[in-house]
């Protein structure tokens, strides 16, 4: 099931640009103060770095992403999500716009 709307108590208005614009996102916090982001990843092969566990949750398009380096590559598309863990990296790949949201924790 992919998540079509979410609550939100306060959300940060300046966009989070990252890789000369192939990512954009918002970040937000829900009303029952939970940190999440919205955004999405334009055509593009990148690899993202983790502070905290994250799932990423695709809401439109698809990507392909690697957890660890070497390992396998997977496909997640509109209503499925992954798991992220804290403290590491994973690679994504994006043939069309991946629309996404990250939730923190």
């Amino acid at each position: 099931m992919t998540t079509e709307t979410l609550n939100a108590r306060s959300i940060t208005t300046k966009a989070n640009v990252y890789f000369d614009g192939k990512c954009v996102s918002h970040s937000f916090e829900t009303a029952e103060g939970e940190k999440k982001s919205v955004g999405v990843v334009l055509a593009s092969e990148l690899t993202f770095g983790t502070a905290a566990p994250e799932i990423m949750e695709c809401v439109g398009g698809a990507c392909e992403y690697q957890l660890e380096e070497g390992g396998a590559w997977q496909t997640c598309t509109a209503g499925q999500s992954f798991k992220v863990a804290g403290n590491s990296k994973f690679n994504i790949r994006v043939a069309e716009a991946f629309h996404y949201i990250c939730h923190y924790g």
